[in-house]
């Protein structure tokens, strides 16, 4: 018997679906971008009903296909670490504070400070930082800049949650998700919930990732189908390039990259998210804070089409004497947790056009991928020769050849460029119990493309040139707190 699943993945700046037979055959696909309205510097908002309309378009697509009445389960995953404030009947009472938005810095830095690292390690299971995009700050900052929308709200939800809750009517979230939330057991940390006066309250149940979290209601395409509880867009994404396994390590490129190791083995390194372990897996994980984000600034700064990139930094090869780019335009994440810090370009002269500057932003993106890789290696006490790659930032060959060089690693780029969708319909075939585990849904569904081998030479020049990355950071850094007037 043939049957069909549907994938579905939130990001920051698309929605992504895909219909797949569960032998790994692609029905169908559907795509479409949304907004990010930047109204004050630090905000980065989305509306959250429009994610929703985006999903009910990918549905009605799919519904139309002439194998959607094989269509067995549906499963969702989205970005992580942005929130909704809903009220009691789930309509969201502000646009969403996604996790790019940096406002609640100060509420961060204060929360973070009432707990020491003994207390973190104790409730969480490792020293995760509380930063400002962590839940807890949000709910800080709502509740001091708004506190009209924090007396009405009842729920407090991600992407995923909440379009689920629109669908099914059921609401839950799932632990993985629930960073630095959750401790090693799966529930919330009294410890962290208590830094803020009702988060226990607005916080909802969690369910198992691999759960049904509810049917879609009558009325609506796919009635009566079970939707996946589903987690994150890093977890997901990881199952979408086929890891899943001990010793295996994943480049996820998106709006930001996010770099992971699945070991059992924890040294404490700091910067890292470390996961409490869930069936077998123990994930290390480094999101950073702008990965395609930086070529889509590139792209408006130099009137073209991001598409169009490719052939222009392939034409300048990257030597001693480029310019070298910090990505921190809006502050960055792993392994630093720098909110503060801000982007720049260093070693300009006359000579660098265009494709000297493009070149050099996907440069900038690939070392701030190695330093978050490092800092995993590190969590884990294991290093790491090959990663499994993708996601909508590693459609270039360019850019990819560029990271191999910078990371000094073998990168396996996947088939499917949905990473994202890809993982949640795996999650989805097993929470449908048509498939026995992750590993056995991951390897119908997933094979890999192309390999990107380092380049000897160019990994020598990439590697002194990190150093000087490193440098750069720390030389801007205090100029960065003068021009924001932290300083």
């Amino acid at each position: 018997m043939v049957n069909a699943l549907i994938g579905i993945d939130i990001g920051t700046s698309s929605v992504k679906a895909v219909l797949s037979r569960d032998d790994g055959a692609l029905l169908d696909s559907f795509e479409a971008s949304h907004a990010m309205a930047r109204p004050v510097p630090g905000a980065a908002e989305q509306d959250p009903l429009g994610w929703l309309r985006l999903v009910e378009a990918a549905l009605d697509r799919f519904a139309g296909h002439a194998e959607a009445s094989s269509v067995k389960a549906i499963g969702i995953t989205s970005q992580v670490n942005t929130h909704v404030f809903c009220d009691v009947d789930l309509r969201p009472l502000a646009p969403a504070i996604t996790w790019q938005d940096t406002r609640p810095a100060t509420q961060a830095e204060v929360l973070d400070a009432r707990i020491r690292e003994a207390e973190k390690i104790a409730a969480l299971g490792a020293p995760i930082h509380i930063d400002a995009s962590h839940a807890v700050s949000r709910m800080a900052w709502v509740a001091e800049t708004e506190p009209e929308v924090w007396a009405a709200t009842a729920h407090v939800l991600a992407p995923k949650d909440f379009v689920i809750a629109q669908l099914t009517g059921a609401v839950h979230a799932d632990p993985l998700a629930s960073i630095g939330l959750v401790g090693t057991d799966h529930q919330y940390a009294e410890a962290i919930l208590a830094l803020q006066p009702r988060a226990a309250d607005v916080l909802p149940p969690l369910r198992d990732p691999l759960a049904v979290g509810g049917t879609v209601r009558s009325g609506r395409p796919f009635a009566g189908v079970p939707v996946a509880q589903g987690t994150m867009d890093a977890w997901a994404a990881m199952f979408g390039v086929g890891v899943s396994g001990e010793a295996e390590a994943m480049y996820l490129s998106g709006t930001s990259d996010v770099l992971g190791l699945i070991a059992q083995n924890t040294t404490g390194e700091p910067g890292v998210i470390v996961f409490p372990p869930w069936r077998g897996i123990t994930l290390h994980a480094a999101p950073t804070q702008s990965g395609g984000a930086s070529l889509a600034w590139v792209a408006k700064l130099l009137g073209r089409e991001v598409g169009a990139l490719e052939d222009l930094a392939a034409a300048h090869a990257i030597t001693g004497a480029s310019p070298l780019f910090l990505p921190h335009l809006e502050g960055e994440r792993a392994p630093l947790w720098d909110a503060g810090s801000r982007g720049g370009f260093a070693g300009l002269s006359s000579v660098h056009d265009a494709s000297a500057l493009t070149a050099s932003v996907m440069e900038g993106v690939a070392f701030s991928a190695r330093m978050a890789l490092d800092a995993v290696s590190a969590s884990a006490g294991q290093p790491i020769e090959r990663l499994r790659l993708g996601g909508g930032g590693a459609r270039s060959d360019v850019w990819c050849q560029i990271r191999a060089n910078a990371l000094g690693r073998s990168l396996h780029r996947v088939s499917v460029e949905a990473a994202g969708a890809a993982g949640a319909l795996a999650m989805a075939a097993v929470a449908a119990g048509l498939a026995h585990d992750l590993r056995q849904s991951t390897e119908a569904l997933i094979s890999v493309g192309n390999v990107f081998e380092p380049d000897p030479h160019a990994h020598a020049i990439a590697s002194e040139r990190f150093e000087a990355f490193k440098e750069l950071y720390s030389a801007l850094r205090p100029i960065a707190g003068k021009l924001s007037g932290a300083g």
